[in-house]
């Protein structure tokens, strides 16, 4: 098992915008092309509070490059995207990172 970790810095007000199109669309798009989510966040204390980060489980990378490209080019995907989109970006930015847990984590 990896793990994908995505931050995104939301464009300054367009957080709750964001966190919105993930509840309402994203995760149900998700489902329907077998994308695990392991858990959200959003940061209380730290550099920023606009920011939402996220965890994705794969089982490979290979599951991680045959899904995500399916999700990415889903016609209902790319339709949420825009109209959630249509008074301007809602990131400003995208980092991420695979992990792999270690022998003695105790998430798998």
């Amino acid at each position: 098992m990896i793990y994908e970790l995505r931050i995104y810095k939301a464009m300054p007000g367009r957080l709750p915008d964001l966190l919105n199109r993930f509840q309402s669309n994203t995760l149900r798009i998700w489902e329907k092309h077998g994308i695990r989510q392991a858990g959200f966040w959003t940061t209380l204390v730290g550099e920023s509070n606009n920011h939402l980060t996220y965890l994705i489980a794969w089982e490979s990378m290979a599951e991680r490059e045959r899904k995500w490209p399916a999700f990415t080019t889903d016609p209902e995907w790319i339709s949420v995207r825009d109209e959630s989109e249509k008074n301007g970006p809602l990131v400003a930015n995208v980092a991420n990172s695979f992990l792999q847990p270690t022998a003695f984590s105790s998430v798998r």
